[in-house]
């Protein structure tokens, strides 16, 4: 039996993808203007807020790898490891709304523990 991809994880998968390869840009097109994002060092709230969360990271990363991403035509959930300066194996678990073929909400998950140590700035 094939398992059909939804519309939110095939968004989802494209998004997460795009921005782990460093390409900010074309993963903010994937993203609402009115998008939100709760992480652990904040909440977020329209594109321009969203990119000075997403970029300084995404600018950094080494390398990384998606772990899966699982979901329908609304929901998904991406995992995913990447490799930063301050940090080998940082783990990070997404939890992404898709509405009217635009994320709109997402719910990011990481340990914050990593960057401190590191001396970096977890506001960003």
């Amino acid at each position: 039996m094939t398992a059909t991809i939804g519309t939110a994880q095939k968004i989802a998968d494209e998004f997460v993808r795009a921005w782990l390869a460093g390409d900010v840009e074309k993963a903010l097109a994937f993203l609402a203007d009115d998008i939100v994002c709760e992480a652990p060092n904040g909440r977020f709230e329209g594109l321009d807020r969203y990119r000075q969360f997403l970029e300084p990271f995404a600018s950094g990363i080494i390398s990384a790898t998606v772990i899966d991403v699982l979901g329908n035509d609304t929901h998904a959930t991406t995992v995913y490891t990447t490799d930063v300066p301050f940090a080998k194996d940082f783990r990070g678990v997404d939890h992404i709304t898709v509405k009217d073929d635009k994320i709109n909400h997402i719910i990011s998950v990481f340990d914050l523990s990593p960057m401190i140590q590191a001396g970096g700035n977890p506001q960003h």
